[in-house]
């Protein structure tokens, strides 16, 4: 797989890199790995949140302002 990247995000990248000791290709893998294990959390917290929603477990917006308001008071 090729990445085509615009100048700029490649001079950024290259200077990230350098800044750090490493390749830019090294640096692109990681943090391409750490943005899609990041997505995959939040589609498993989205997935878990509508879970919540068809079981009934969830909050009004009353009650979270009750909630709200106990925990600025602490």
């Amino acid at each position: 797989m090729e990445v085509h990247l615009t100048p700029e995000k490649e001079a950024q990248l290259s200077k990230l890199a350098s800044e750090h000791g490493r390749a830019a290709n090294a640096l692109a893998e990681e943090v391409l790995g750490d943005f899609l294990e990041q997505q995959a959390r939040f589609i498993k917290a989205v997935e878990a949140g509508e879970e919540a929603l068809e079981r009934g477990d969830h909050l009004t917006h009353a009650e979270v302002g009750i909630q709200v308001g106990l925990l600025l008071r602490s």
